[in-house]
């Protein structure tokens, strides 16, 4: 049998008992005959915790300092998982992505795999070895720790799969799959045996935290499966993948939401050439990543321009776009943090017409106000106040009978 990489959240080693349960999984896995790798996050909350120390140490923290400290925390997983298996009568090692040759670009807090070096684990997995690798975590061209941002171990596991060409990357968490939309707001919400990468993609950027986005681009590229599965349980979960899908009948196959967007409006710019790019460009250089974007109506040569945000990067877009008023000749900078973006996802509405307006008259007739929209070939995207989120999430679940 071939190589399979496992990936466990930080529920899933959360403590010591639950760290055992994970040892016991995967020395079963391995007894089929299977290469065991795996990828571990640090346990439930303390990356916040380390933060948290962080911040109270120092008004402003380097983001050097910082990776360096936060990537203590997958070293605990990885060193007691490790214990675990050895405990149960298995063999295993545990390697920091240093030691395994993670290589990101120089990047700090959000740094992007740029080498995976396979060596040193097809070495241990020779010797019978579980090989047990820290997620989240890479070295850059000066050997200095970087991390690769939240939800990181996702990547870290694909991109393993990837460089060992291994037979399955398996994505372990707290949930068993994908859904048509979040179980907590829709409880009839169905698990979906199988979802393609480019849905999947969609449903990652537009709201979904079940996979991280990162993973899911690694994966397309590589053409790496992906099995999305509950470390609670047995149960079969979602499988990620390219080529033909056999549940392709449905035109939307999910309803993502996001709340933590925020709006901002730059009121009454001259409605000139090379405004909006300037705006944008100041944006960009300050490192604030814009999503959906409307321009109203010319009304005596000046508009209203309005975008939107994460909700972490507000506060530094605000700054930028008010430092430009005098520049642009702007009458106000608005900022409203009570937004949400919820958005219908599925590659069958590229050949269906009627879908938009489907999903526009279904939320007018709940009194739902659209205040932005974007579209994708498979994918359309409303923003409206957060306060309507559950509402516009469980009548788009049931007008496009996603339960059935």
């Amino acid at each position: 049998m071939g190589i399979i990489v496992q990936k466990f959240g930080g529920t899933s080693v959360a403590d010591a008992q639950r760290v055992r349960n994970v040892a016991e999984r995967i020395l079963y896995t391995q007894s089929k005959g299977h290469q065991m790798v795996i990828v571990v996050s640090a346990p439930a909350g303390k990356t916040d915790e380390l933060l948290a120390l962080a911040k109270g140490v120092a008004k402003k923290p380097t983001a050097r300092e910082v990776d360096m400290l936060l990537a203590t925390g997958e070293q605990i997983s990885i060193a007691l998982l490790a214990m675990a298996i050895n405990d149960l009568g298995g063999k295993a090692i545990s390697l920091t992505a240093a030691q395994v040759g993670i290589k990101t670009d120089n990047s700090h807090r959000k740094a992007k795999i740029t080498e995976v070096a396979s060596t040193r684990i097809l070495s241990e997995l020779a010797k019978g070895q579980v090989v047990i690798v820290a997620g989240f975590q890479g070295v850059n061209s000066q050997n200095d720790i970087t991390t690769l941002g939240r939800g990181g171990s996702d990547t870290t596991a694909v991109a393993l799969a990837a460089a060992l060409k291994a037979d399955m990357c398996e994505i372990y968490t707290d949930v068993d799959g994908v859904y048509t939309a979040d179980p907590r707001l829709v409880p009839e919400a169905k698990k979906l045996k199988e979802i393609s990468y480019e849905e999947m993609l969609e449903m990652a950027s537009l709201g979904a935290k079940v996979l991280h986005l990162r993973a899911v681009e690694l994966g397309k590229k590589y053409n790496v499966p992906i099995h999305v599965r509950s470390s609670f349980n047995e149960n079969p979960g979602t499988i990620v993948r390219g080529g033909e899908l056999m549940e392709q009948g449905k035109i939307v196959v999910g309803v993502a939401h996001d709340t933590k967007i925020s709006k901002l409006t730059i009121s009454k710019v001259k409605d000139n050439p090379g405004v909006a790019a300037k705006i944008f460009a100041r944006l960009a250089e300050a490192g604030v990543n814009v999503d959906m974007i409307v321009q109203g109506a010319s009304k005596e040569g000046l508009a209203d321009i309005s975008f939107t945000v994460n909700k972490e990067d507000a506060a530094l877009a605000h700054d930028v776009a008010t430092g430009m008023m005098q520049e642009l000749s702007a009458q106000t900078v608005d900022r409203d943090d009570h937004k949400a973006k919820v958005s219908i996802i599925g590659t069958g509405m590229i050949t269906n017409p009627g879908v938009a307006a489907k999903m526009f008259n279904a939320l007018a007739e709940k009194g739902i106000n659209i205040e932005m929209i974007s579209t994708s070939d498979i994918n359309i995207s409303t923003v409206i106040p957060e306060s309507e989120v559950e509402k516009a999430v469980v009548t788009l679940h049931n007008v496009f009978e996603l339960d059935k």
